[in-house]
C-alpha cells in the first residue's frame, strides 16, 4: 500500500488481508466456538456514520456477518448514510429488503430500536453526543457498543452509569490498544512480578505533523465537541495505564496549551496567508485535500451540503480551543505515579513507556512513523498506527517496536513481542472478535482485555480531571468529580 494513495483507509479499520501479518503468533488470537446453527444473528444499528463507523460496518459485512447484521442507520446527515448504505448493499450481507436500510435522525432513536427490533446500538458519533445516545439506547432496551471516549464530561459519566444501573443492560467499550500484542506483553511482564511492585510510569506520546494536525482540522478542534485531546485521544492511553497497573486514578494535576496550531501561533511565527480549507490547496503539507481519498470525498466533501460540516479546515485558523502540548501527573490509589505527555506536532510518531518497579524496569518503545516523507502533492497517510507506512532507509529511527526488561543488578533483556493481525499494533481484528462473538469464547481472557463502561469512566476520569486542573491550576481529586460511581 502506498503512502500516497489513498490517505485515509479508515483510520480505525482492520488492514486489508494483504497488509496484515500473514501468520499471527501462537496464542495471540483467541479461540471461539461456532455460532449455533439455530441462533439468529444479532440486529445492530449504527449511530453516527462518519469514518469511525467503518470498522464496524466492515466487520458486520465481512468476518462477523455470520453472527450479526446491520438493520438501521442513525445520523442527521443523509449523505454519509448513503455512502455506508452502498457498502452494505454491495457486500450483500443484509436480509432481503428494499435497496436502502431504514434510516433515522437522532431524535428518533427510541423509535428505531422499537421498529427495527435492535439488539445493539453501535455509537460512533462525535464525542459530545455519546452520553445522550448511550443512555437513550439503554433505556430503549438495547445494549451498546461505544467508541472511545465513553463521554467528554462528568455529567455524561453520571448519565451513563445511572442508566446502566437502572436498566441492567450492557455497554462495551472498544479499547483496541489493549489488544495490540506489544501492550498485552507489557501487561504480562508487569503482572508476572518480574520488575516488582510498580512505583511509577512515564508515558510519552508523539503525534506527527500529519496525524496530529488532523485533530485541528475537524470537529475535535473545539473542546466542547471532543473534550480536548486529553479526553478524545488520551483516554486510550490512560486506559492502558489503568489496565497495566490494575489500578484506578486518585488525583490529577495537568498543564497544557495551544503552542503550535491556531491563528495566533501561526502569526507569531510569521506564517503568511493560509488557505481556508485543504481541498483544492495542493502542495501544502498542513492541508488535507478531501479529493485525495474516495472515502473522505464520499463521507465528507460530497455530504457537506446537508449540514455544512467541513472536514478539511486549516489547522492554523481561528476558533481552535483544544491544546496541542499537554503534561499530566496522576497519583494512583495503589501508590504508583504516572507522568504523561502528549505532543501533537512532532516530526515522528509513536510512544515510549517506562515502568519502574521495586525489582527493575520495563521500557516499551514504538515508532509508528519515523519521519513524514511527503510526496510532491503533500498528501500522506493520516494515521500510521492504523495504516503502517514503513519509511525505507531510516536508520536512526526505523519503524518498529521493542520491549526491554532490566532487573536490578542484571543485564537488560529484550522481551519478544508476538505478531498480531490488523491495524493499531495488531489489535483491531482481535478486538472485533470479542465485540461481536465474545459470548462464544472457549476460555476467559487471562489478560482481561474486554472493557465495559466502568473502564470507560476510569479512562475519561483522568482527562476530565486534567481539563479541570488546567482551568484552575490546582490538583483535582478524582473522587470529587461526581462521576456517578466509585471507580
Amino acid at each position: 500500500m502506498s503512502i500516497h494513495s489513498p490517505v485515509d483507509q479508515n483510520p480505525t479499520a482492520p488492514l486489508p488481508a494483504s497488509s496484515r501479518s500473514a501468520t499471527p503468533a501462537a496464542g495471540v488470537v483467541p479461540e471461539f466456538a461456532p455460532p449455533p446453527a439455530d441462533r439468529p444473528r444479532k440486529r445492530y444499528a449504527v449511530a453516527g456514520t462518519g469514518h469511525r463507523a467503518g470498522m464496524y460496518v466492515s466487520a458486520l459485512t465481512g468476518d462477523h456477518a455470520d453472527v450479526g447484521h446491520i438493520v438501521a442507520w442513525l445520523d442527521p446527515n443523509p449523505g454519509r448514510i448513503d455512502w455506508y448504505d452502498a457498502q452494505v448493499r454491495d457486500a450483500g450481507t443484509s436480509d432481503a429488503r428494499p435497496p436502502a436500510l431504514p434510516r433515522y435522525t437522532p431524535d428518533a432513536l427510541e423509535r428505531m430500536v422499537a421498529e427495527q427490533q435492535v439488539d445493539v446500538v453501535i455509537v460512533t458519533s462525535p464525542d459530545h453526543t455519546h452520553a445522550a445516545l448511550v443512555e437513550r439506547a439503554l433505556r430503549a432496551g438495547a445494549d451498546v457498543v461505544v467508541e472511545k471516549p465513553l463521554t467528554t464530561d462528568a455529567e455524561g459519566c453520571r448519565r451513563i452509569t445511572q442508566a446502566v444501573a437502572e436498566t441492567g443492560r450492557d455497554v462495551v467499550m472498544t479499547f483496541n490498544y489493549r489488544y495490540a500484542p506489544r501492550n498485552s506483553t507489557l501487561r504480562e511482564v508487569i503482572a508476572s512480578g518480574r520488575i516488582g511492585t510498580v512505583t511509577g510510569v512515564h508515558f510519552e506520546w508523539a503525534l506527527d505533523t500529519v496525524h496530529g494536525a488532523d485533530y485541528f482540522r475537524r470537529w475535535h478542534r473545539e473542546k466542547k465537541n471532543s473534550g480536548g485531546l486529553l479526553v478524545h485521544k488520551s483516554s486510550h492511553h490512560f486506559d492502558l495505564v489503568n489496565w497495566w497497573l490494575n489500578d484506578v486514578p486518585r488525583r490529577v494535576f495537568a498543564s497544557g496549551g495551544l503552542r503550535f496550531y491556531g491563528d495566533v501561533n501561526a502569526c507569531e511565527r510569521g506564517v503568511g496567508e493560509r488557505p481556508e480549507r485543504g481541498t483544492d490547496a495542493p502542495g501544502d503539507p498542513f492541508s488535507l485535500d478531501l479529493r485525495s481519498d474516495p472515502r473522505l470525498e464520499g463521507l465528507y466533501l460530497d455530504a457537506e451540503h446537508h449540514d455544512g460540516y467541513r472536514r478539511d479546515l486549516d489547522p492554523f485558523a481561528p476558533g481552535i480551543t483544544i491544546e496541542d502540548n499537554m503534561a499530566v501527573l496522576v497519583d494512583y490509589r495503589g501508590g504508583a505515579l504516572l507522568t504523561y505527555s502528549l505532543n501533537a506536532h512532532s516530526p515522528w510518531e509513536g510512544y515510549r513507556v517506562t515502568v519502574n518497579g521495586t525489582a527493575g524496569r520495563a521500557e516499551l518503545e514504538v515508532v509508528e512513523r519515523g519521519f513524514v516523507d511527503l510526496p510532491e502533492d503533500g498528501e500522506a497517510v493520516l494515521d500510521p498506527s492504523a495504516t503502517p507506512v514503513p519509511t525505507a532507509g531510516e536508520a536512526l529511527r526505523p519503524d518498529g517496536e521493542r520491549l526491554i526488561v532490566q532487573r536490578h543488578w542484571e543485564r537488560a533483556e529484550e522481551v519478544p513481542i508476538p505478531a498480531g493481525i490488523g491495524g493499531h499494533g495488531g489489535g483491531d481484528a482481535i478486538l472485533l472478535m470479542d465485540v461481536f462473538r465474545g459470548d462464544l469464547r472457549l476460555a476467559p481472557d487471562p489478560l482481561r482485555r474486554p472493557a465495559g463502561y466502568l473502564d470507560g469512566v476510569r479512562a475519561v476520569a483522568v482527562g476530565i480531571a486534567a481539563n479541570e486542573a488546567m482551568r484552575t491550576g490546582q490538583p483535582v481529586p478524582v473522587g470529587e468529580l461526581g462521576l456517578g460511581t466509585d471507580l
